[in-house]
């Protein structure tokens, strides 16, 4: 067995393909983290963008936030309408062939590529240096912490669709724990807030 095989497994045939199929547990974090990671550090970019412009920039976070809401909303009925179309699974390339042709199939998947490496690149980015912050004795490893990260993630993925869902099936459910806690907790705040001003007035 070569060193590449003992790293990442050996390789699969095309009948051992069925048992790559993945559960609703592991399905969601092998596949939905596109989605997840943009919850963490999206309204933090949206602030370091718009706090330079101060109160003008501030004044259209709402407006920004509404506009990103209604994408959200055409993305789920988009994804509805595909999911009767396709029971059997149908991803961009299969749907944008069959409905407009080959072609319009090859740009989905390119789009698809870039909003993979993008996605790695700001989620990566966004996540050292929220390690940084909280540790700044690491801001001289920032670049170190990305690589590391970079390769690790690598791996996992390239072992099977399986066994990285698998792996990260304890960090979302930790991700999604503190999500929820966090915003019950800010909704409970703001509550209290309004509640205790009403009562003052």
């Amino acid at each position: 067995m070569s060193i590449i095989d003992k790293i990442l497994g050996k390789p699969l045939s095309l009948r051992a393909r069925k048992s790559q199929e993945l559960s609703i547990l592991t399905g969601v974090p092998a596949l939905g983290l596109d989605a997840l990671s943009s919850t963490a550090y999206g309204p933090e970019a949206a602030l370091a963008i718009l706090l330079p412009a101060g109160v003008f920039g501030l004044h259209h976070f709402f407006a920004i936030s509404l506009l990103v809401v209604v994408v959200l909303l055409s993305l789920y009925f988009s994804y509805m309408q595909t999911t009767a179309a396709y029971p059997n699974g149908g991803g961009a390339y299969v749907v944008a062939s069959d409905n407009l042709g080959k072609k319009y199939g090859l740009g989905a998947a390119i789009s698809l590529i870039l909003d993979y490496l993008l996605n790695v690149t700001v989620g990566i980015s966004a996540g050292v240096g929220a390690i940084v912050s909280a540790i700044p004795a690491l801001h001289p490893y920032t670049l170190t912490l990305c690589l590391v990260i970079l390769l690790m993630l690598t791996l996992i993925n390239l072992r099977g669709i399986r066994e990285s869902g698998t792996l990260f099936v304890i960090p979302v459910i930790y991700f999604y724990s503190v999500h929820i806690n966090y915003s019950a907790y800010w909704i409970r705040a703001s509550l209290d807030k309004w509640w205790t001003s009403t009562t003052c007035a």
